[in-house]
């Protein structure tokens, strides 16, 4: 944790599969390079064992980016000692691709084990990527005061909750996760997109947007140039002040409802 000099210490995970992890750690580090106190140490994958044992906050955005049982625990232990996990979009995803004669595919095999409860969920799959509505649940909530109901074209996760949840947006979604062993979805549920869960002192914020893709992250699955890149979230103003509200908490440890542009967020 920080020490005698007040400088807060964060790690940024950010690296997996299928995504443009250059385009999200830069707007992530942007963010936090807001904060002259964060001295941010960033890694592709969860072996930072020296970095997180005297952190304040984790960040992390991966996809099909997997800790070992050992990273793992040392992830649960900091939250349980009062970390605070800001978990983005792909965090809580397994993937894992199938043989030329399955029926699906991915899988999304359960190799978070415990740390799946502690982050609050696991993914099992998402529809085809298309526009969807982000309702808020707790409209009144600092971290989404003022701000309504907004369209995002995103990734919309099916995933396996560990509750208790309290979900402060969600969206819903009923029909199938094409290319996916699990995720098919028949009842009409609340699906979450922006939550909190408690463990232990700490606090684990999880919210699922922010899906970016570049021309050639695809380039593994058989598609060597996708000709565009998908900005998904990222283009959509009431993401971005959801996630600068997001990262102030995680600097600082309060969830304020004014913390729209860097002057405000800088102010702590």
């Amino acid at each position: 944790m920080s020490g005698p000099t007040g400088r807060i210490e964060a790690v940024l995970v950010c690296g997996g599969r299928w995504h443009d992890f250059d385009y999200a750690r830069l707007r992530l580090l942007r963010e936090l390079g807001i904060y002259e106190l964060v001295r941010t140490r960033v890694f592709e994958d969860y072996d930072c064992r020296d970095a997180l044992d005297t952190a304040d906050l984790l960040v992390t955005y991966t996809c099909a980016t997997v800790p070992t049982e050992q990273q793992r625990k040392r992830v649960a232990d900091f939250v349980s000692r009062g970390g605070r996990w800001l978990a983005l979009h792909g965090t809580n995803a397994a993937i894992e691709p199938l043989g030329p004669d399955a029926d699906a595919l991915f899988a999304t095999p359960r190799d978070f084990g415990e740390l799946a409860a502690v982050l609050g969920s696991q993914f099992l799959g998402h529809p085809d990527i298309a526009p969807y509505r982000v309702v808020p649940t707790e409209p009144e909530h600092p971290l989404l005061r003022g701000i309504g109901e907004f369209e995002v074209t995103d990734e919309l996760y099916i995933s396996e909750l560990h509750p208790p949840l309290r979900v402060l947006a969600h969206t819903r979604f009923v029909g199938d996760c094409p290319g996916f062993a699990e995720g098919h979805t028949r009842t009409d549920e609340i699906r979450p997109v922006l939550y909190l869960k408690d463990h232990g002192a700490g606090v684990v914020c999880y919210l699922t947007l922010g899906h970016c893709r570049g021309r050639y992250d695809l380039r593994d699955l058989g598609i060597a140039d996708l000709g565009r890149t998908d900005r998904g979230s990222w283009e959509s103003p009431a993401f971005r002040t959801i996630l600068r509200r997001c990262v102030h908490w995680a600097v600082t440890g309060r969830m304020r409802a004014d913390v729209d542009g860097y002057r405000d967020a800088a102010s702590g």
